[in-house]
């Protein structure tokens, strides 16, 4: 999910009920919308007082052209009848991607109010600072700010007599059957590129060279930030660890898969690996779960 060009990540006091603008209301771990049939929209000002919404909660997420973003945790035990919480991905193809890339560092930085809310060194109550973006511990003054956790994703892929055929994994926590490229967080005092050979090397058993930076995306599942490669095969025989790995494969690019959502790193990763040799094929539309 990607941040669209006209947002601006600014902090912002709360004024009051009367602010418009995008509202990011979550219940739980869900997002909290509105419609029926599979639609799906956020709430808007006038529904927080229904919502039990604690105005003091209320913190600015960043701006969307000239419309302020602003997330909160509703304070129901049930939500009042025509709105329900969703988690974020099964809205990937009932919200755009502009508000769901909103959503995710809303949820993000809702979780980083919860989660650090005492000091992690003497645990005295913090307090906000910098306008709002971090946690002051008033006692021992110690800073904190939200933090990511750096995951590198690599796309194997081999050329061979019968055409380009990638690597694809189901991973044991993917949800459904959706196979991918080969992912993993790095270790302290590792590089991304070490991690990259690292985790195909101890997911599946093959060796790889000539690794090429692709891109990034910010995974708020949950605060990830997933640096996309695609490698060569170098050698080796698919030996799948069974504690990471459901099954491995070489897949033939007119044989694959189902395929992640169009919205993540990982689709877009295959997409252009294949269009390198394949500019036609149906998976750069929609292919498998896309």
């Amino acid at each position: 999910m990607l941040l669209p060009e006209t947002f601006q990540v600014v902090s912002f006091p709360y004024a009051g009920p009367a602010e418009a603008g995008l509202w990011f209301i979550f219940h739980h771990q869900g997002l909290v919308i509105t419609g029926a049939e599979g639609a799906a929209e956020l709430v808007t000002a006038p529904a927080l007082h229904s919502l039990g919404v604690d105005a003091s909660q209320v913190r600015g997420v960043g701006r969307l052209g000239k419309a302020c973003c602003w997330v909160a945790h509703t304070q129901c035990e049930e939500l009042p009848p025509g709105f329900s919480a969703e988690p974020l991905r099964s809205l990937f193809n009932r919200l755009p991607e502009a508000l769901l890339a909103i959503a995710g560092r809303a949820q993000q930085l809702l979780d980083f109010e919860r989660s650090h809310r005492f000091c992690g060194a003497c645990g005295a109550a913090n307090e906000a600072f910098d306008e709002c973006r971090a946690k002051r511990c008033p006692a021992c003054g110690q800073i904190a700010y939200p933090r990511l956790a750096p995951a590198m994703m690599v796309l194997v892929k081999r050329d061979g007599p019968a055409g380009r055929e990638l690597l694809l994994a189901h991973g044991a926590r993917f949800p459904g059957v959706i196979y991918s490229a080969l992912a993993g967080f790095v270790e302290p005092s590792e590089s991304v590129e070490d991690c990259a050979h690292r985790e195909v090397f101890e997911e599946v058993g093959l060796r790889i060279k000539n690794l090429r930076y692709f891109g990034s995306q910010c995974w708020p599942f949950p605060n990830s930030l997933m640096i996309a490669f695609v490698a060569d095969w170098a050698g080796g025989e698919i030996v799948a660890d069974p504690a990471e790995i459901l099954d491995a494969a070489w897949f033939p690019i007119d044989a694959l898969p189902p395929l992640p959502h169009q919205i993540t790193i990982a689709r877009r990763l295959i997409n252009a690996t294949i269009a390198e040799v394949a500019p036609e094929h149906p998976a750069l539309t929609v292919y498998g779960a896309g």
